[in-house]
């Protein structure tokens, strides 16, 4: 499995040095070789509409954030860039003063990430100037969620907190238990009508009031299970996906589902390990599991409609509905085009030749995709 050659050698370490999580980005340890990619002739051609540099992205899928026209990414080494979606053109870039590791959130008025030990920054996102600081209780990995007035952040030790966007003055926090063991990783957060629907270790997918951090559900989007921790751990990978009522989850060890987002009650699920969250739009559900494989799912049952197994150990990343196609993004820095209705390749096209981690993100009529080596790029379909 594309994380458990990871796991066992990071949990035997884990158990030595007395850590309680494990690093799924590690690429220390062998793997299976990608699969070949195959021979096919596009139907449909992509290209670049503008490129800009950004700086590496280091351990962590620092995702860029697009909001009014304007995209808004950042690099591992503090350097924070807007640009206009449309051609690429630099309006303002500075510099955070410290590394960073969680990131780029916005709402286009406020832009804030997180660096180094859990120091909160926020700046104006018209022009990049500081606006003020905070301080997390430990690191944080989770990209930040901005909405009703507060920003939502979870560092590492499972706590979850929400910070004034005008002061930065801590609002309220959420302390959950964290398991035994937890993946190194970033399960995202999504605001979305004053709920934030906050992704966990342990498989569960919560939801609280982001004006005072009431729960308003718990979800269990997979239950851990096995007789050793390794086994056990089940934690929701990735950013969850949200469309009308439905927020879609997937978990590493667990099962994709999808929830209602007013109650919580889980309208489907199907076996599935991921350490990418899931695409959604209007009909289906997508899904790049841990093996390389990509399928589609109907939205409405659940049911299984396609798999794709031409992508096997390629370390796709979260699939996105992109016009007719779905694209997902290889760790060698291809973008691939399927196919939404039955998984048949499209088209392909090479970055820099860097894994893309971080989820492409549609802007209009163009996909916004970041590569680990910081390249950042505006894709378009014909």
């Amino acid at each position: 499995m594309r994380v458990s050659f990871r796991c066992i050698l990071v949990t035997a370490l884990v158990l030595l040095a007395g850590c309680s999580s494990l690093n799924p980005f590690s690429r220390k340890v062998p793997r299976n070789e990608p699969a070949p990619l195959v021979q096919f002739t596009p139907s449909m051609a992509a290209r670049t509409v503008w490129t800009a540099r950004i700086g590496k992205l280091g351990d962590n899928p620092l995702a860029p954030a697009v909001v009014d026209a304007r995209v808004y990414a950042a690099s591992a080494d503090g350097e924070i860039f807007c640009l206009e979606a449309a051609d690429g053109k630099l309006i303002w870039k500075i510099k955070a003063g410290t590394e960073l590791t969680a990131g780029v959130g916005t709402d286009g008025k406020v832009l804030v990430v997180v660096g180094a030990d859990g120091v909160i920054l926020a700046f104006a996102a018209a022009d990049g100037k500081p606006l003020w600081r905070a301080q997390a209780s430990t690191e944080v990995l989770s990209p930040p969620a901005l909405g009703s007035g507060v920003v939502v952040i979870r560092s590492m030790d499972n706590r979850i907190a929400a910070y004034d966007l005008e002061s930065g003055n801590r609002r309220w926090f959420v302390q959950r238990t964290a398991p035994a063991l937890a993946l190194r990783a970033s399960p995202g957060i999504l605001m979305n009508d004053g709920i934030a629907f906050v992704a966990l270790p342990a498989g569960r997918l919560l939801a609280l009031a982001a004006q005072t951090g009431a729960p308003r559900w718990d979800a269990p989007i997979a239950e851990p299970r096995g007789a050793t921790e390794l086994e056990r751990v089940a934690d929701v990978s990735g950013m969850p996906a949200l469309m009308g009522r439905d927020v879609c989850a997937a978990a590493y060890q667990g099962r994709l589902a999808c929830v209602d987002a007013g109650n919580g009650s889980v309208r489907w699920a199907r076996e599935l390990s991921a350490d990418v969250g899931p695409g959604l739009d209007q009909r289906y559900v997508f899904a790049s599991d841990e093996l390389g494989n990509l399928q589609a799912f109907a939205r409405d049952s659940g049911s299984s409609l396609w798999r794709n197994t031409s992508l096997s150990w390629r370390g796709l990343s979260s699939p996105v509905s992109f016009g007719r196609a779905v694209v997902v993004g290889d760790r060698q820095g291809y973008l691939h085009f399927f196919s939404r209705e039955e998984g048949a390749l499209l088209a392909r096209m090479q970055t820099d030749g860097s894994a893309i981690r971080a989820t492409p993100i549609v802007a209009g009529s163009t996909l916004i995709v970041q590569s680990q080596n910081g390249s950042l790029l505006a894709i378009s379909t014909e």
